[in-house]
């Protein structure tokens, strides 16, 4: 960890816990969506506004496809949230749930003049939850969290992120 001495281990103790924390929310959405019987990503597909929203309603539109996009949210909630929770193939796990983070915000943008047909846990205007821990697991993409405190420590002992 030479590479990143200028960090105080409090500094990276304060990055890991983030990283905990977000990797947590996810894998518990990813936990609950796999106990809740007969969960779908039906009617957040459908329900989604922006210049996009034709894309994911498609998505809903397809049988086929509605059950692989069911059950890529589902493991890479679960995988993704995992990986984080741990420091287990951080750097993979960040950028993915990034993604992941991206595809949500875009589904369901907080942007002026679009309602929503369900409740929402807060108003928002341009940043909501998912945009903001978007931007926590980018800034957590430039720091070695996984092998601070992680599996990442064992596997690549001798390398630095």
């Amino acid at each position: 960890m030479e590479k990143t001495r200028f960090l105080s281990n409090r500094q990276l103790l304060s990055l890991s816990i983030l990283r905990i924390l977000v990797g947590w929310h996810l894998l518990y959405e990813g936990v609950t969506k796999f106990l809740t019987p007969g969960w779908s990503a039906y009617g957040y597909l459908m329900s989604a506004e922006g210049f996009l929203s034709g894309f994911f309603q498609s998505m809903a539109s397809d049988a086929t496809i509605l059950e692989i996009v069911n059950l890529l949210n589902k493991w890479g909630l679960l995988l993704i949230g995992l990986g984080l929770f741990i420091g287990l193939l951080t750097r993979l796990s960040i950028y993915s749930g990034a993604l992941l983070l991206l595809f949500y915000y875009l589904a369901h943008p907080p942007f002026i003049g679009i309602e929503y047909g369900f409740l929402t846990e807060g108003n928002y205007l341009l940043v909501d939850k998912n945009l903001i821990e978007m931007a926590v697991l980018l800034a957590l993409s430039f720091f070695p969290t996984g092998q601070y405190i992680g599996l990442d420590r064992i596997i690549f002992k001798n390398q630095v992120n």
